[in-house]
């Protein structure tokens, strides 16, 4: 049970004061013993606080709808497949494929998901007005950790739905547009307003390693403004942030030495850690541990992390990413044409032959793979692990998954089977800042700055090979950028590191909406991965225009009338 220096989430939303939708996505009064006026005091203000944050998780007890956006971000993002097998957990599946309906109940989880969070954050600042028992400077941190919810959970529903109503704790008839005339309304100034208001009171040290401080809004303030392509604005502040940024704790923002040391319960909230979602094991609650990531465990024989579910599993197209040319730099255009080997189809006449290419440590950390340690498990065994290998493909996750030696202390199998871990969720991290920083620069700084930003995070990742026992588990080759001779050259440098660092982290779709190059970029994967997967792929078509968003789910639409109209209008396409 992780208890040190955490942001305890045992209070789970929907466990204090709260309860399910009812007239509409937002219409939930308090169901519980405790009402507004019982807590208007300082315990029942920080309970209500912790309460918000807990919503970074999604729902208790339901899935798709936390900030980490695997489904979201990386499947539909080219990161990976739905994995397991085609008649679990279906409604994925159109998802994968790009048919996915306004009636998808699991889209459905993440509006109710994104709105509770909100709904959360606005009732604490709805109440603190009348909390007497509090100091000035401790309502004003109050205050700016609920704004900066707010603010997140806004941004999570911009990125996915672009047309969304904004609401504040002023609001008492949720019934409100998202359209104004015959355009849609654009919450963007409201998303900048909160996270700037954080940015300007939060304080730069937090007692729990889960609280934003002051840095970590300044941050999501700067890729609020690259999602608006403000990238004078953005420039400015990573500049700022890049020389004084530092976590809650006090320490420096800084690369870790070693990439896997993002990935491990033992090194996380550690000086690369922007914001993440705080979970425990053995508080009590099955729910607290990564419950957004439950499904998305090696499958099958022998001891492995989890009891289930085989879901999320690397697809072939990021595993070629990770290959690397003669000087140790990433293929942006050709990294596709072959694959890495597996043992996919490994038979006794031809018997699996490892990967004699370059490539960079990072798809190790990444990726499960055949003859390859996964943690302390031993070496990866390929198929074993794999519930169907034909439709899922053969490689595992790993970012999500535990140690062996954390078992039965901060990981294990719970409930029906699904396995529960203490390991956070990093929605953001120091990498991620410097790859957005390097962005900025090639649009309105310097080019060789952005080769410098770059090239931070290169090093690092040639500098984190996976071992196997003393040497190299596989044939690791990084090297650095000279500087980038164009504006174009610096962009596909970039891209491509995002991919690479950020892979299977839940950003890779949003990054390719962002750029105005999904279409690009995704049809060409779906065309491929099709003849490698052609049961779940095969035909999958993106349609530009449409598929950059999701639809708004049919249940809120139908609870948005209003004087016999629907208040809330469906996306383009839809």
């Amino acid at each position: 049970m992780k208890t040190n220096n955490k942001l305890f989430i045992t209070i789970l939303a929907g466990s204090m004061i709260f309860g399910a939708c009812k007239e509409s996505f937002l219409e939930i009064p308090p169901q519980g013993v405790y009402d507004e006026a019982s807590l208007s005091n300082k315990k029942g203000l920080n309970g209500m606080l912790i309460n918000a944050y807990a919503t970074l998780d999604g729902q208790e007890g339901t899935w798709y709808a936390g900030a980490s956006n695997w489904v979201w971000g990386s499947v539909a993002g080219g990161d990976a497949y739905k994995g397991s097998e085609e008649s679990d957990q279906v409604d994925v599946n159109p998802v994968v494929r790009f048919v996915h309906q306004p009636s998808n109940p699991i889209i459905l989880n993440k509006w109710n998901g994104t709105y509770d969070g909100i709904r959360q954050a606005n009732l604490v600042l709805r109440i603190l007005p009348n909390v007497t028992d509090i100091t000035a400077g401790e309502a004003t941190q109050i205050g700016a950790e609920a704004r900066f919810l707010r603010g997140h959970h806004h941004f999570e529903g911009k990125k996915m739905w672009k047309n969304i109503p904004y609401v504040d704790e002023t609001v008492t008839d949720f019934k409100i547009p998202n359209t104004s005339g015959a355009d849609y309304v654009n919450i963007w100034p409201q998303i900048e307003a909160d996270l700037k208001y954080a940015y300007d009171n939060l304080d730069e040290t937090k007692p729990n390693a889960g609280r934003i401080n002051k840095w970590g809004a300044a941050a999501y303030l700067a890729k609020a403004y690259m999602f608006q392509k403000k990238f004078t604005e953005a420039k400015a502040l990573y500049d700022l942030i890049i020389a004084n940024g530092k976590t809650t704790k006090g320490d420096k923002y800084g690369l870790m030495d070693n990439y896997g040391g993002n990935f491990r319960v033992t090194s996380e909230n550690n000086k690369e850690t922007i914001f993440a979602i705080q979970s425990s094991y053995g508080d009590g609650s099955n729910t607290n541990g990564n419950y957004d990531n439950a499904l998305n465990f090696p499958h099958n024989s022998g001891p492995k992390p989890g009891g289930c579910c085989g879901f999320f599993q690397p697809s072939q197209s990021f595993v070629n990413s990770f290959k690397t040319d003669a000087g140790g730099l990433p293929t942006p255009t050709t990294f596709n044409a072959t694959n890495v080997t597996s043992d996919e189809l490994v038979t006794s006449a031809a018997p699996f032959v490892p990967y004699a290419g370059t490539l960079d440590p990072r798809l190790d950390w990444s990726v499960g793979r055949r003859s390859v340690p996964y943690y302390d498990w031993g070496v990866h065994p390929g198929r074993d692990w794999i519930r169907d290998v034909i439709f899922g493909g053969p490689y595992s996750p790993k970012k999500n998954t535990y140690y062996r030696a954390d078992q039965g202390t901060t990981a294990g199998v719970v409930g029906w089977g699904w396995a529960n871990t203490a390991l956070n969720y990093t929605i953001m991290r120091f990498a991620d800042v410097l790859l957005m920083a390097a962005e900025a620069e090639i649009e309105v700084g310097s080019l060789a700055t952005a080769t410098n930003y770059v090239n931070m995070v290169r090093t690092r990742a040639k500098n984190s090979p996976v071992l196997n026992g003393a040497v190299d588990a596989a044939n690791y080759l990084v090297n650095t950028y000279p500087v980038f001779g164009s504006q174009a050259a610096g962009r596909t440098a970039v891209r491509f590191e995002r991919k690479l660092e950020l892979g299977m982290e839940g950003h890779r779709f949003f990054d390719l909406v962002r750029w105005e190059i999904a279409d690009t970029e995704i049809n060409p994967y779906l065309t491929i991965e099709g003849t490698r997967r052609p049961g779940p792929l095969a035909g999958a078509t993106f349609v530009k225009g449409k598929h950059e968003y999701f639809p708004i789910p049919d249940f809120v639409i139908s609870q948005s009338f209003k004087d016999g109209a629907a208040t809330i209008k469906q996306n383009p396409g839809y």
